[in-house]
């Protein structure tokens, strides 16, 4: 099934791990076969102020438009994965669904749950952050 991706303009896609911009006005690009995309808004760049569930979003997302690395960031991601889990059980389940779906090869579907983690980090910090004996 083809995908209809509207660009504005100045916006942003990788496909396939090359970067394409729309260089004019609005812009509608049809994708006709099986390819790895992530639009800009999706992307966690490398000099991005990245968190520790940041860190694991970046190397799913790192192997997924970039397959000839992709055993190099897989093992990035486990261990930021394990380091995240360790040190806040409760994302335990999230994680484990992420690593069955990088198992399984699933990447669009492994970014969909590290967008999870990603929300679950941010819960975790506003709670602790209104938590009585939190510093300020």
């Amino acid at each position: 099934m083809p995908l209809l991706i509207d660009l504005k303009p100045g916006e942003k896609v990788i496909v396939n791990g090359a970067v394409v911009e729309n260089a004019g006005h609005s812009t509608k690009l049809r994708v006709l076969n099986d390819s790895n995309i992530l639009r800009e808004k999706d992307i966690i760049a490398d000099g991005d102020n990245i968190t520790p569930a940041g860190r694991v979003y970046f190397f799913v997302q790192n192997a997924y438009i970039f397959p000839g690395s992709r055993a190099k960031y897989l093992g990035l991601f486990e261990r930021c994965l394990n380091d995240y889990v360790a040190s806040c059980l409760s994302a335990a389940p999230i994680g484990e669904e992420l690593r069955a779906a990088v198992a399984s090869s699933e990447y669009y579907k492994a970014l969909k749950l590290a967008r999870k983690l990603l929300k679950h980090e941010a819960q975790v910090l506003e709670s602790y952050a209104k938590s009585p004996g939190a510093k300020a």
